[in-house]
């Protein structure tokens, strides 16, 4: 029960990588829709707290990382939703804190009630239908969006943004974001197609940037060496969270993998080329509506962490992925923006 003159608090559970989290903002959006009363405190990794400031969703993170117990302090939350999983560890950590309510998929195990999970269903539709069945609300699945960042000099790519990818207004930056790495081999398409790609928007009169993260610098150049371009256009390990938001926002098209990165585009309306290979773009691809291509070649090897390419992803040529590129370069702007619209 709430204290008189207190607010009452309301913790989510999400404490994933950023493609997982921002899978969750619709039901992040509905969750806050549903309690605008209630202070809504996201236990998660604190790298994305600049991130999931700029979907207006959440008051405070609580930093967590992994399924650890969390440090909550202060009277027991007066609800709880767990938007991390289904298995018991979840559960169990966040029943630990005796919230008044505890909103979760069913658990024999953790003998929790609740609308039962779905191994077929995609993921943003999975956390909407927790809170529209739990709650009786109707959560907008499309509902993908953040605000673009407002990046100081300070702040890394922030005074070079310009330079780098054009202005954020007017027509679309000149510039085509590829993305080659994912935390597992078994999501990393071969860089040499990735330099083909590359060479191709270069003979089209774009600007390339190639990103990842700092631990990805190596492959990021050798996209680089590859398609014979020089070391400024290499920017792994070089971008904040708010400066990579800021790149794709502002980007002509992002091609990578299926990695958080990707989610990115989805949520600004950005051209995307998405590659997939061990899961099914049906689980975790792009939204219906929006300038997006999913190229999958194969049945779901489901082996998204395995230390070799996935046989659906290697079957994917560069000329298919060039193809999809200059297909949706053919839009102009205002039919991309109603498309994301």
């Amino acid at each position: 029960m709430t204290a008189i003159g207190r607010r009452p608090r309301l913790l989510v559970l999400r404490a994933l990588g950023l493609g997982d989290l921002l899978t969750a903002v619709p039901a992040l959006r509905a969750i806050r829709a549903a309690r605008p009363d209630h202070e809504i405190v996201l236990a998660t990794h604190p790298r994305w707290e600049p991130l999931i400031r700029l979907a207006d969703v959440v008051d405070t993170i609580l930093p967590t990382s992994g399924l650890v117990p969390l440090h909550w302090t202060g009277p027991a939350p007066d609800a709880a939703v767990n938007l991390h999983g289904a298995g018991p560890q979840s559960h169990r950590i966040l029943a630990a804190l005796r919230p008044d309510e505890l909103l979760a998929f069913q658990c024999a195990r953790a003998e929790h009630p609740g609308p039962v999970w779905r191994h077929d269903e995609h993921e943003v539709r999975r956390w909407c239908r927790l809170v529209g069945e739990g709650w009786s609300c109707t959560p907008n699945p499309a509902d993908l969006r953040l605000r673009r960042p407002a990046l100081t000099d300070t702040e890394p790519l922030g005074s070079d943004l310009a330079a780098n990818i054009g202005p954020s207004t007017g027509n679309p930056a000149n510039t085509v974001v590829l993305h080659p790495g994912a935390a597992y081999p078994a999501r990393r398409w071969p860089t040499q197609r990735f330099a083909a790609v590359a060479r191709w928007a270069v003979s089209q009169g774009l600007r390339v940037r190639i990103t990842g993260s700092a631990d990805e610098r190596d492959l990021a150049r050798a996209v680089a060496i590859r398609a014979g371009l020089g070391p400024d256009t290499v920017l792994a390990g070089q971008t904040s969270v708010e400066g990579l938001a800021a790149l794709v926002s502002d980007a002509r098209l992002l091609v990578s993998g299926d990695t958080g990165i990707a989610h990115l585009a989805f949520a600004y309306g950005t051209a995307s080329v998405t590659l997939y290979g061990p899961i099914s773009p049906a689980l975790w691809g792009p939204p219906a509506r929006g300038p997006h291509l999913a190229l999958w070649n194969g049945v779901a090897s489901n082996q998204p962490f395995a230390a070799t390419l996935d046989p659906a992803l290697s079957s994917i040529g560069a000329d298919a992925v060039v193809a999809a590129a200059e297909s949706l370069l053919a839009y102009d702007e205002s039919d991309v923006k109603a498309a994301a619209s």
